[in-house]
């Protein structure tokens, strides 16, 4: 990354599965990028518990005595469905509520392999990137091509003109976790010059008049 400036990330946030999945390569890359992210001495937030590999990056982090803060629905907390969070633990009341304190308290997003919540997670921060309510990097960790299938229907949907290509730019990929943190670190958001007129305030009657046609 020579020659390149780079933002400060103090705190990532990481979207993944409550399974391990099929292949032990999925546990052993949530296990690195922990350790990764505690040897940059960076910190760790995510939805909690200790299940799948949620428990295995969280683990790691740890492990590097970073902190690790857990966002969890109180409903998961029943009967200690989720397992016991490995850190610091904020109970809210809904999935929206632990999405939106999750990007409140974050400076980037990495998504590990998992099912439909980690990929709503994922594609509501990019929705949320893409329409200027954050200006931060998010990316996927591609082990072993897990998502090759998601990559080429984002591509897709961007020659169908859906996705504009500007907004093709705020989903970042690679292969290996340090890669990845690089790549997130040297990453500068270009926000749609429409789109970030919007007023995203409680107080915002947004109703500015907005010269495009959407694309969400």
């Amino acid at each position: 990354m020579e020659g390149v400036s780079v933002r400060k990330i103090k705190k990532f946030c990481v979207f993944c599965g409550a399974n391990s999945g099929k292949d032990v390569a999925f546990v052993n890359a949530a296990f690195h990028l922990g350790e990764v992210l505690g040897k940059r001495k960076i910190d760790l937030v995510y939805g909690g518990g200790k299940l799948g590999l949620m428990g295995c990056v969280s683990t790691a982090v740890a492990q590097h005595e970073r902190q690790v803060l857990g966002i969890i629905p109180s409903a998961f907390t029943v009967n200690n469905l989720v397992g016991e969070t490995c850190g610091k633990e904020i109970k809210v009341a809904t999935m929206q509520e632990r999405l939106l304190m999750m990007m409140e308290l974050s400076d980037a997003f990495i998504a590990l392999p998992g099912g439909f919540g980690t990929l709503e997670e994922l594609f509501q921060m990019i929705s949320w990137a893409q329409l200027s309510i954050h200006n931060k990097p998010i990316g996927v960790l591609n082990i072993n091509g897990f998502f090759n299938g998601l990559l080429s229907f984002v591509d897709h949907a961007v020659k169908q003109e859906f996705i504009t290509p500007r907004a093709r730019k705020i989903l970042i990929s690679a292969t290996t976790a340090d890669e990845l943190v690089d790549k997130l670190q040297a990453f500068r958001f270009e926000s749609d010059p429409a789109l970030s007129k919007l007023k995203w305030s409680p107080s915002s009657s947004q109703k500015e008049k907005l010269d495009l046609t959407l694309r969400l």
